[in-house]
């Protein structure tokens, strides 16, 4: 991991930040200063501090301070934009700073804070297959959007950190509160993210003539791949349709959507680079993934070799598919984590909402809050926490008033703060590890264009909804296959009340050594590697399973040289699991016997149940949701404890023969601190 010398100042841990020997967990609120008159200031920050959040996360908009090419205001013009101070006056009130300079901010701004000079500028625009301008079309106006590999817009972007190095540095944790900055935000190409959506722009071109001479070496490697005799290095295009009839034919495609990943990756690296030559050193770096970021070019594990920290974005309404959505999205966000030494954190986590989407009430904002950190999630950032234009809904006014829903967030920040629970860890005893070249197959065959497949992601539909449905020969459509068999495996592994956790390809090895049973997702596609390793657990003994489809070819969809072998005499588990639902039933439920998983017992069954223990193995905390629509009473073990008490409400829970039975209302989760010995 970048960064991750004995000389900084701030370093980061699975618990929060490392700040002169201790720990500060990542509760944060949004502040955005520009937006607020500067009298407001300090109200703002005393109601922040109050509620119990320990940072405040600032933009600091490109657009907002450019006042003229290469010019900017930080104060002198408008007195709303000296965002020094503003970060002083943090300092002053004990709060830390996150750090988010962009260039990308979205923020509800206009060209996302990026100044109009640079988005009309044809030398720094995204082009599509024509050659044309990327357009957004975001309200309130609609406008093109910058390039990730155009060098123009990455000199643009150097000399906007210079300026706010200039003003920032010196602020820069132990001189001063920030201890996190973050590069970029949303990096998913502006949310034109189809595979053939863009980038055709000359320099994103030239990256991908030089990715191929990289990946194969000679031109009849590259031919033989491509099935073309006329493809060169030096010639060679990217596909700018989906023209795939057989699998081979696949790898055309499968490549320019890994280039465009990397091409994210590097413009991340490039950008990080700069920040830290206008004087933010010392410091961790992060970046926010946002809404279904399976289905984007970002990928994550090229993203954890330039930031320290990968946290997620939170918008989702209260419902049975959006408990499902957090469960996939939060385990696999903390499993990372974990492999990382970082907390899990929410990057953003809707504390009200933008105008121009569907309105998420407070009851969503607690479920999605209460949902993640049942699944894992060890730090928020509450944005909105302070009112402002384009936003709907924040427990702070605009003139640092407080609304009856702060009073929500205080409970909880102060529940957190009295359970430690930021030094919890819930234990998963299945992992799922969904490789990259999966996401990126799916990403490939999405049979839908322009329209993002995040856009079926939000609404909980995937692959068998949204790619195209052609099996290319291989006698099932793939990426629906192995989302389905995702499906239904979680379906199963719920039915029995086994605690599972998501992880992606990069980290198999490490699921290997702390799973009890490791499943990999196969489209009949597998990295070479994670085939090798496969294997290795196979010989080994190991309570590995692949499914739905067997390994037959590599993350190109070429054949692979190495074949599993899948006759394995006393496996604890099948080495290749069915896609049939009820054959896999009765997998689960053998396996589950077989290997002693761990269950945790809870009725009826829309409720879910989660643990969370002390380092000592004691429980501490447990989450019961309940997504449906109904108010409902559980009935869960008590996991040995005496007694539980809401840890918002106070209400108390006496255990009855190693049970508890607890009444909660509809779309609600309920977070009880477990206490006592039975």
């Amino acid at each position: 991991m970048p960064g991750r010398d004995s000389e900084a100042a701030v370093a980061l841990t699975q618990s929060g930040l490392l700040l002169d020997g201790e720990t500060v967990p990542l509760w944060a609120a949004a502040v955005h200063y520009w937006r607020l008159e500067r009298s407001a200031w300090r109200p703002a920050l005393e109601a922040t501090r109050a509620i119990g959040f320990r940072l405040v996360d600032i933009y600091v908009p490109w657009s907002v301070h450019e006042t003229a090419s290469g010019e900017h205001d930080f104060g002198l013009g408008d007195s709303r934009r000296d965002v020094a101070t503003f970060v002083r006056s943090c300092d002053e009130l004990g709060l830390k700073v996150i750090l988010r300079p962009g260039p990308h901010i979205n923020a509800e701004l206009t060209g996302f804070g990026i100044p109009e000079r640079v988005l009309w500028d044809p030398a720094c625009q995204a082009r599509s297959p024509r050659g044309n301008p990327v357009v957004l079309p975001a309200p309130p106006l609609a406008f093109p959007v910058p390039s990730y590999a155009s060098e123009a817009f990455l000199r643009e972007v150097e000399h906007w950190f210079e300026s706010v190095g200039q003003q920032l540095a010196e602020l820069v944790y132990p001189r001063g509160p920030i201890v996190l900055v973050q590069v970029d935000n949303e990096g998913a190409m502006y949310f034109r993210d189809g595979v053939f959506d863009q980038d055709y722009h000359p320099d994103a071109v030239a990256r991908y003539r030089r990715y191929l001479r990289q990946s194969y070496g000679t031109v009849k490697a590259l031919q033989d791949a491509y099935v073309d005799p006329d493809a060169t290095f030096a010639r060679s295009d990217p596909p700018t349709a989906f023209s795939a009839h057989t699998p081979r034919e696949l790898a055309r495609h499968l490549d320019w959507a890994d280039l465009q990943e990397q091409v994210l990756a590097d413009s991340f690296a490039h950008m990080r680079a700069a920040l830290e030559r206008s004087g933010f050193t010392g410091v961790p770096y992060s970046h926010n993934l946002p809404l279904s970021e399976g289905v984007t070019p970002l990928d994550p594990a090229r993203l954890g070799q330039v930031v320290e920290l990968l946290g997620l974005d939170y918008y989702h309404g209260a419902s049975a598919p959006s408990r499902r959505e957090i469960a996939r999205r939060t385990t696999e966000l903390a499993e990372r984590a974990r492999a990382g030494n970082f907390p899990p954190f929410a990057c953003e986590l809707g504390a009200g909402f933008p105008p121009f989407f569907p309105p998420l009430t407070d009851t969503d904002n607690f479920f999605t809050a209460l949902c993640a950190l049942a699944y894992g999630l060890r730090g928020l950032n509450a944005y909105m926490l302070v009112e402002r234009d384009r936003w709907i809904g924040a427990p702070v006014t605009s003139r640092g008033k407080r609304r009856p829903s702060s009073e929500r967030w205080q409970r909880l920040l102060s529940a957190l703060e009295r359970t430690r629970f930021h030094e919890l860890e819930r234990h998963a005893a299945v992992h799922v590890v969904v490789p990259r070249s999966l996401r990126r197959l799916a990403r490939v065959t999405h049979a839908f264009g322009p329209l993002s497949a995040a856009v079926f992601q939000v609404l909980g539909a995937g692959a068998p909804e949204a790619c195209f449905e052609d099996d290319f020969g291989l006698g099932e459509a793939p990426a629906i296959a192995a989302e389905r068999f995702v499906r239904q495996l979680e379906s199963a592994l719920e039915r029995e009340r086994i605690p599972v956790a998501f992880a992606s390809g990069d980290l198999l090895e490490r699921s290997l050594e702390r799973a009890a049973w490791t499943i990999v997702v196969s489209s009949g596609a597998l990295e070479p590697e994670l085939v090798q390793l496969v294997d290795d657990a196979f010989r080994a003994g190991r309570a590995v399973s692949v499914g739905p489809l067997l390994p037959e070819r590599d993350h190109r969809m070429l054949p692979l040289t190495t074949r599993l072998g899948w006759d394995r005499p006393g496996a604890p588990v099948p080495g290749l699991l069915s896609l049939d639902h009820t054959a896999l039933d009765r997998t689960v439920a053998s396996a589950a016997l077989t290997l002693a998983l761990p269950r945790l017992a809870v009725t009826p069954k829309p409720i879910s149940a989660t643990l969370h223990r002390r380092s000592d193995g004691s429980a501490a905390v447990l989450f019961l949701v309940n997504p449906s629509e109904h108010p409902l009473e559980a009935t869960v073990t008590a996991a040995g404890a005496k007694e539980a008490s809401d840890a918002l409400t106070g209400e108390r829970f006496a255990s009855s023969l190693g049970a508890l039975h607890v009444p909660i209302a509809a779309r609600t989760v309920r977070m009880l601190e477990l206490s006592g010995k039975a």
